[in-house]
């Protein structure tokens, strides 16, 4: 190293640090969003800079010197409006992040002076912001009356690095559960429990709807069922009962009117018997005189 300017032995510590220790710096983006490859040097004695993605490179540039502006070339047309430097530096902004932006990074730097280029390493995850994440309730069991059953958090896309924790809510107390899958064991004659499952990845956070233990077990609390079934019975008997009542008061209004319809008989039929001397009587049938007053005139 003897001849290196002292400037550049500096830059060299600040490039082989965690290059020399395999250990490249990690950054995060967001679809859609930028990130920024920070990069701190001098460009005094830098004859180039050359950004590499994966095995492919990206841009390679040229530093400003006192006679001629800086050269940056874009090798790839669909990264021209992508690439940007911040300031007068030449850190790398990356915008309109894809997924398929995710990878490692490689910047080089290049001088007359060194035989091999200083080198830093980043590597990029690009992540999606996070939906509602949904819950899929498991097997219900009811033992003794107890609710005993499983919740599962999941996320219906974008589940990279995705961590789980759960909130459970009651009057009394609060208390949280890592992990997707969420056990529960609930008595009906306990206050009611919200379940809250929340999902979270290194850019966002999304949390579920509440589930409340009282629909979730509906049902299943064996103390209750003797009273539901009874209820159920009785009902059933008081709606026969009604029917039954109602049917009899119809057959009993239905034959009145028929017998209305056929005209009801005179408790008195008068005969007038014009040339029958008073003396003289008709008999009559003996089904009529039952029926019948007869009025002399």
């Amino acid at each position: 190293m003897l001849g290196v300017p002292a400037c550049f032995i500096f830059l060299l510590c600040q490039l082989t640090g965690p290059a020399a220790s395999g250990i490249p710096k990690k950054l995060v983006g967001a679809i859609g969003g930028s990130v920024i490859f920070p990069l701190n040097l001098s460009v005094n004695l830098v004859d180039s800079i050359i950004w590499v993605f994966n095995s492919t490179t990206l841009v390679t540039i040229q530093p400003k010197t006192a006679d001629k502006n800086a050269l940056i070339i874009v090798t790839q047309k669909r990264n021209t409006e992508r690439v940007n430097f911040t300031h007068e530096g030449y850190s790398l902004k990356l915008s309109r992040l894809t997924k398929n932006d995710s990878g490692v990074y490689r910047v080089e730097i290049h001088n007359s002076t060194l035989q091999d280029p200083l080198t830093q390493e980043y590597e990029l995850h690009v992540y999606e912001y996070l939906s509602k994440p949904k819950v899929i309730i498991g097997l219900q069991e009811n033992k003794n009356g107890t609710c005993v059953t499983n919740l599962t958090c999941s996320m219906e896309h974008g589940e990279e690095d995705v961590t789980y924790s759960w909130k459970s809510l009651d009057q009394a107390t609060n208390e949280s559960h890592r992990g997707s899958i969420l056990p529960i064991s609930w008595r009906w004659e306990k206050s009611d429990m919200t379940f809250i499952c929340m999902a979270s990845n290194p850019i966002s956070s999304n949390s579920s709807n509440p589930i409340f233990a009282q629909n979730l077990c509906e049902g299943a609390a064996g103390g209750q069922t003797p009273y539901v079934i009874l209820y159920v019975l009785l009902s059933f008997f008081l709606l026969c009962s009604l029917t039954l009542v109602l049917i009899i008061f119809i057959i009993r209004r239905e034959r009145k009117k028929e017998r209305y319809s056929r005209g009801k008989p005179s408790k008195y039929h008068l005969f007038h018997f014009a040339h029958t001397p008073k003396g003289n009587r008709t008999p009559l049938p003996a089904h009529v005189i039952r029926y019948t007053k007869i009025m002399y005139l």
